[in-house]
């Protein structure tokens, strides 16, 4: 392949807190692109793992991909599991870019304990730095599903619009590797997230 031929990679964001699914999610867009036939890199996810903490994902695919990793201003899809989350790493979208976020908030420990308050109008400031953006309460459909655990799937049912893979990637990804005992349900977060993105 020449210099001229290569086409840059799709950058995608994923952030969230700890406990959200924001590992699984992104091994399964991972997985859905290599069903879809493209190469990806992924980078180890930063931060905390454990409930509370911070964790964020670089995902990129594409025809040949040659870092895992990208810099503020590159990602073509944020997907956050929290809307401070979502504030805080907006600027890493391109101005073409697409937010699709929870807008159920999760308080940090340092909230939690009482030693700072959540910020006040995450969603206003979010619509004010970057519109083109979808939030949605991805906990309220996932219960309509039948667990609020399935949040993380709605999210990506969501994003389906926005990603080359088609239903049928999406479909053999997930029977293949969710565990059966969870399966119709994260199914069904899935679809009602795909439609809620639709409506």
């Amino acid at each position: 392949m020449t210099e001229s031929t290569y086409q840059e990679p799709t950058n995608l964001l994923l952030a969230g807190v700890g406990g959200q699914g924001v590992i699984l999610a992104s091994f399964l867009l991972s997985q859905a692109a290599l069903e879809a036939g493209y190469d990806i890199k992924q980078s180890e996810v930063h931060g905390m793992a454990q409930r509370g903490g911070s964790v964020v994902s670089h995902l990129r695919f594409g025809e040949k991909v040659y870092s895992p990793l990208f810099t503020p201003g590159m990602a073509d899809l944020l997907l956050s599991f929290e809307p401070l989350e979502a504030l805080r790493y907006v600027n890493w979208l391109k101005p073409t870019g697409k937010l699709v976020y929870n807008i159920v908030q999760v308080n940090p420990s340092t909230v939690s304990s009482g030693a700072a308050e959540y910020p006040a109008g995450i969603q206003e400031r979010i619509a004010d730095a970057f519109p083109h953006s979808l939030g949605l309460n991805a906990v309220a459909i996932a219960e309509q599903a039948g667990t609020a655990r399935a949040a993380n799937l709605v999210l990506l049912g969501a994003i389906f619009h926005d990603l080359p893979f088609s239903a049928e990637v999406w479909d053999a990804v997930l029977k293949r590797e969710l565990k059966p005992n969870i399966l119709e349900v994260n199914l069904r977060a899935y679809h009602m997230g795909k439609a809620a993105a639709e409506g």
